[in-house]
């Protein structure tokens, strides 16, 4: 058993365990609609034995970068067709990550109508890029009333429901970096006195109806869950986060869901892969700073199931086969990380087209 050995995670069968983890590029047009480019890069990279996409808002609310897409009208579902059914006919897999920011957002990069809501109103200490302004403080939210929370649920289930409609094989709940689960979740952004705040019962419901929402479209065999335990971005911060993901993690795991995808963060005060495989076992999938030869020994001797990588997909789309035959990587060009265009996302050549450009 290696990286390039297939593995069957829930519902999904993968040709090996090299996934390509989500990357927020900045490519969808200013509806939040995938744009053509979008197609070619993810085809591209279809060779990943699965693909999970960048953060898709399941609402206009969710929103909060600029030129990142939805996944909540007909228009995008039907962009987003295009670009499943290109890595399918690649031979790929694709799972759709649902990410709703909450309060980390700018109103300058959301529609007309929206708004920015929280469990709270906490104003996140952060800014973010936007294309009118440069960079801008984050918005103050509006505190979500408790009548109102269901719905925000049932976005994630709708939003789940065109996703499969849409032809993706599974979907991901985006539950760190300090967007709307994590802000539930999480004392420091989380000061309600109802029964989604206070005690880590009331914290992490609503990250389990979430959950219980998105699986019952096509069962929980095709979600899977992304998590961070003490990640510290976009001014996120718990008093004991060993105890908050310990609950969530023991009541997610009687939902049998596909995998748990887990960022490590040897800084943090949690063992996140020790705590992710105590509850998910043999369904984990690791994150963040893998080498190549790190990620085949964790894979080999049965530790970890696959692992994620982001950054080598940006300037070698066909990683996988530059890993199996011992060529070197590309470097990706920073510079041109979220700008607009193919320039620095579907310019990079393939190990082929580098040799017959050689040639």
């Amino acid at each position: 058993m290696d990286l390039f050995s297939p593995v069957k995670l829930g519902e999904l069968s993968l040709s090996n365990r090299i996934i390509m983890a989500p990357m927020t590029r900045s490519r969808a047009d200013t509806d939040g609609v995938p744009t053509p480019e979008m197609v070619e890069y993810y085809r591209q990279r279809a060779s990943a034995g699965m693909i999970i996409s960048e953060g898709i808002a399941p609402s206009a609310d969710g929103l909060g970068y600029c030129r990142t897409p939805g996944i909540y009208n007909e228009q995008q579902v039907a962009a987003w067709r295009e670009v499943c059914d290109a890595v399918h006919a690649a031979g790929g897999r694709i799972t759709a990550q649902l990410m709703h920011v909450g309060r980390v957002a700018s109103a300058l990069n959301k529609p007309a109508g929206s708004e920015t809501v929280a469990p709270s109103a906490i104003q996140a200490k952060a800014k973010m890029f936007t294309d009118q302004q440069g960079m801008q403080q984050m918005e103050m939210p509006r505190e979500l009333k408790l009548e109102e929370i269901p719905s925000i649920i049932e976005e994630y289930r709708q939003a789940t429901e065109n996703a499969f409609a849409a032809g993706f094989d599974a979907v991901e709940l985006h539950c760190t970096s300090g967007y709307l689960p994590a802000q539930f979740l999480s004392t420091g952004t989380n000061q309600r006195q109802d029964s989604y705040g206070g005690s880590v019962e009331n914290r992490a419901r609503f990250v389990l109806e979430a959950l219980e929402a998105m699986s019952s479209v096509g069962g929980s065999a095709k979600v899977g869950m992304r998590i961070c335990p003490d990640n510290p971005f976009n001014d996120l911060s718990d008093e004991d986060p060993q105890a908050t993901f310990d609950y969530l993690l023991s009541e997610a795991a009687k939902l049998d869901l596909a995998y748990l995808h887990v960022i490590r963060m040897p800084t943090g005060r949690v063992d996140n892969i020790a705590l992710a495989k105590r509850y998910f076992g043999d369904r984990v999938i690791a994150n963040e700073s893998f080498s190549f030869d790190e990620a085949q020994k964790v894979v080999s001797a049965g530790e970890i199931a696959a692992v994620s990588f982001g950054r080598p997909f940006i300037a070698n789309p066909d990683l996988v086969e530059r890993w199996r035959s011992g060529a070197s990587l590309a470097e990706f060009d920073l510079a041109t990380m979220y700008t607009p265009g193919p320039e620095g996302y579907t310019s990079y050549p393939t190990l082929q087209e580098e040799e017959r450009a050689g040639a």
